[in-house]
């Protein structure tokens, strides 16, 4: 019982390293995917969002990770750490599917709201915030939550280039004490307990959004 308590505690101290990948991923992906997804609608440089968009989905991120940390700075002469580069690689991986969310939820809007502010002379950055994209946030809130939960169970791959989160901490007591079936399973325990918490998170945030629809 005590060596099972040490493990977990072990394991849970990569929660700090798991949470900052995953919030610092999901803001670059948020930003950069909304820009895409305003640059697609407005017809503006839509050959190379695309192409961006096309060559992010279709490559797997194991190897934009390893693109990123072993390459980038052989390129650039840029150093970077295991954090910095799992943030930027999962940003960017993450924004090609937050862009295409939204672009779907800008796209199911009624084009007479877009009609409508030009008439009364809405400048296009006030009519961005305060009217389109409120109502897609509310649309495709359901989607950026699975997106953030598929994120978080992809920062696990910061294992491959010497991450210490909950995955590789687990790996390291399991090749210490040979035994694989415990410390996978409480890193699977924490996984779950974060997924759990993201998904009551989004439930609160759509129960309050639908209380002011429907007061």
């Amino acid at each position: 019982m005590e060596k099972f308590l040490a493990n977990s505690i072990y394991i849970g101290r990569g929660l700090g390293f798991v949470l900052q990948l995953l919030g610092g991923g999901f803001l670059i992906g948020i930003i950069v995917g909304l820009l895409l997804s305003i640059f697609r609608y407005r017809k503006a440089s839509v050959f190379l969002v695309e192409r961006f968009v096309s060559v992010i989905r279709g490559t797997p991120l194991i190897l934009q990770l390893s693109f990123i940390y072993f390459s980038i700075p052989g390129i650039c002469g840029i150093k970077m750490g295991v954090l910095s580069a799992g943030i930027i690689a999962f940003g960017i991986n993450s924004s090609a599917y937050v862009s295409e969310i939204l672009r779907s939820g800008i796209e199911s809007l009624p084009k007479g709201q877009f009609e409508a502010a030009q008439t009364l002379g809405i400048p296009k950055y006030y009519m961005w915030k305060d009217i389109i994209l409120p109502q897609v946030i509310t649309n495709v809130l359901p989607a950026l939550v699975n997106e953030i939960i598929a994120l978080l169970k992809e920062t696990a791959l910061i294992a491959i280039i010497g991450g210490m989160d909950i995955m590789r901490r687990s790996q390291i007591i399991a090749a210490e004490q040979f035994e694989y079936f415990t410390p996978l399973c409480i890193a699977g325990v924490y996984y779950y307990f974060l997924v759990l918490l993201i998904e009551l998170v989004g439930k609160k945030i759509e129960k309050k959004q639908s209380d002011v629809k429907n007061p």
